[in-house]
């Protein structure tokens, strides 16, 4: 058997406001919910991403939660990825320098076997320090 795609992508911030309005508001996605403290989610395409604040979700569930999700989180910047064209990543690289995100690589890829394509990646950091990239899907073959 094999997964059919990925349903949920997680990154850990520390400030739910600033990932508020980084995600919702710079990069356009659709907020889903927000659990004060704890989490926000959102929408992106087919998938969710979800934002956690990592101390909460190591606390463990009590004995008798309606939802028990076991614990987890992890220190440290993160990585993310979201797919995008070379004409998209042109836009994505003014709409980000209008907003006042950096820009930290901006390069081409080789291919690294017979089925990918080369392509392109920027890569810019949210306001937890987690590294987030736009990519030409060819990068992998896509």
């Amino acid at each position: 058997m094999t997964p059919s795609g990925i349903l949920e992508s997680v990154l850990y911030v520390d400030d739910l406001d600033a990932a508020e309005t980084f995600y919702g508001d710079i990069l356009g996605l659709t907020r889903i919910t927000r659990a004060e403290g704890r989490h926000l989610f959102f929408r992106c395409g087919e998938g969710v991403l979800l934002l956690f604040v990592a101390a909460a979700t190591e606390v463990p569930p009590a004995p008798d939660a309606k939802l028990p999700v076991p614990p987890h989180g992890t220190r440290g910047p993160g990585h993310l990825c979201f797919r995008a064209s070379g004409e998209e990543i042109d836009a994505w690289k003014g709409h980000l320098a209008r907003n006042g995100v950096a820009i930290e690589a901006d390069f081409g890829w080789p291919p690294f076997d017979k089925d990918s394509g080369g392509g392109r990646s920027i890569y810019f950091r949210d306001p937890a320090g987690n590294s987030i990239e736009f990519a030409e899907p060819r990068i992998w073959g896509l």
